[in-house]
């Protein structure tokens, strides 16, 4: 019998816990959650809630559980050492250990890995571990983006017309970073369209899966502020609408370069998710960051989609064989929205941030699929917390009939809760496509 712990208690995890009980080998799934996911609880032979920063009761409860191999979902763990942890107990994980993933955790290893190996993508950047010299260098930019190093939720960075206007200002975030974070990184400001690209890694072979589109924006016609993500889609041919299958392949040789780069670097291959967060510019592919793990809501495109057993992929994985397997994902369109609560994302002092405690009912969601996230399981039903509630997929053959599958579900969901109704649609498609002619001059 096969044990699988997984650790993670997101709608990513839930996405994950699924793709592993698909598996034929009727493996047994045991999972690690901070917080009690009834998704991923329903598919579990035992839970066992601790933080991300035990690392040695993990570990215990890992051996106890006879596990033979973990797979890590999000990135505090990874941060924390937990792979590293596993390791020395004869457990091998499906994720990089802690020195592999400040490919996610410093903005700077990565730029400096990039620069330092000659690796396409960077952007024009600076690493500053002091105030000195920020100014002159932001003098020489025509737009300023800032990236505090370390872990901030998604929502650390800074962009000028998005979150600050002037050289000034760009300053102070520079300096009010310096003091919690050990450098900042100062980039200049892409003009494009972002698109997802995660890899599977076994250290010497990275193999893309389809190309997703998320949605950062809290509000519908990418409006309010940045999010953790309300939502993306992906088509069915396994491209984008903006993008061309070059920009693809672009996107995984660069992968391909930085998993050799780093293992040289470090001496150790990286085994897991390498998802590059990528730019389609006027000049090219651009980089805007790696993350060391699926995306959330990204995860939940992909992983319904395969056709190759992912208990098989892991193995193949851990074992560095990946090359060796046939990776296949079905030919369909999926589209993803998050359910959140009305307040999420609001000033604490509106009113309606009331809602990030209230109950909801789940009503005839039909053929769509549900992840939970932040959602508390009671002997009274279900109730939100202050993130992302619940991640609604549909699948379908065309994307339009995958976007109405997702709406019609979400509508389907009741209580003081909130999506974005865009997300697939062909207005905010078409929005994109125009928009990279004119970056493009056509």
């Amino acid at each position: 019998m096969l044990n699988i712990l997984i650790i993670g208690n997101g709608a990513r995890e839930h996405a994950i816990a699924e793709a592993i009980m698909r598996s034929g080998q009727m493996p047994r799934l045991f999972a690690c959650m901070k917080a009690n996911n009834p998704g991923i609880a329903s598919l579990s032979e035992k839970i066992f809630m601790s933080g991300y920063s035990e690392l040695a009761a993990i570990v215990a409860f890992a051996q106890a559980s006879r596990i033979d191999f973990a797979v890590v979902g999000p990135e505090d763990p990874l941060n924390n050492g937990i792979v590293d942890a596993l390791s020395k107990a004869g457990i091998p994980s499906v994720g990089p250990m802690q020195s592999l993933a400040r490919l996610e955790t410093s903005k700077s290893f990565t730029r400096d890995l990039l620069e330092k190996y000659r690796i396409p993508g960077n952007p024009r950047f600076r690493n500053f571990c002091s105030p000195d010299g920020i100014e002159a260098f932001l003098d020489e930019l025509d737009g300023i983006v800032v990236k505090p190093d370390g872990l901030t939720g998604g929502k650390g960075v800074m962009v000028q017309g998005d979150h600050f206007q002037t050289k000034h200002e760009a300053l102070a975030f520079c300096r009010d970073f310096l003091k919690d974070h050990a450098s900042v990184t100062v980039e200049e400001k892409l003009e494009g369209e972002e698109f997802s690209l995660q890899c599977l890694c076994d250290g010497k072979t990275v193999v893309a899966t389809p190309p997703v589109q998320d949605h950062k924006r809290r509000f519908a016609d990418d409006k309010g502020p940045n999010t953790g993500g309300m939502g993306s889609y992906s088509c069915e041919d396994h491209s984008l609408p903006f993008i061309h299958p070059k920009d693809v392949a672009e996107g995984l040789a660069i992968t391909q370069q930085v998993a050799q780069a780093i293992y040289r670097e470090t001496g150790a291959y990286y085994k897991g998710v390498m998802y590059g967060g990528f730019m389609v510019t006027r000049s090219g592919i651009r980089l805007l960051e790696y993350n060391a793990r699926f995306g959330d809501p990204e995860a939940m495109n992909i992983l319904p989609l395969l056709k190759t057993d992912f208990v098989d992929i892991c193995r193949a994985i851990i074992d560095g064989t990946l090359e060796r397997l046939p990776i296949e994902f079905e030919k369909k369109a999926t589209v993803c929205k998050y359910v959140v609560p009305r307040g999420y994302g609001l000033p604490k002092d509106h009113p309606d941030v009331r809602s990030t405690s209230a109950r909801i009912e789940v009503g005839d969601v039909g053929q769509a699929r549900l992840y939970y996230s932040s959602v508390d399981k009671r002997e009274d039903g279900l109730y939100m917390t202050t993130s992302r509630a619940i991640g609604v997929v549909g699948i379908a053959d065309r994307l339009e009939d995958a976007e109405k599958m997702a709406e019609k579900a979400v509508r389907a969901i009741h209580g003081p809760v909130d999506h974005r109704p865009d997300i697939g649609t062909p207005a905010l498609i078409e929005k994109r496509v125009r928009h990279m002619r004119e970056i493009l001059g056509k």
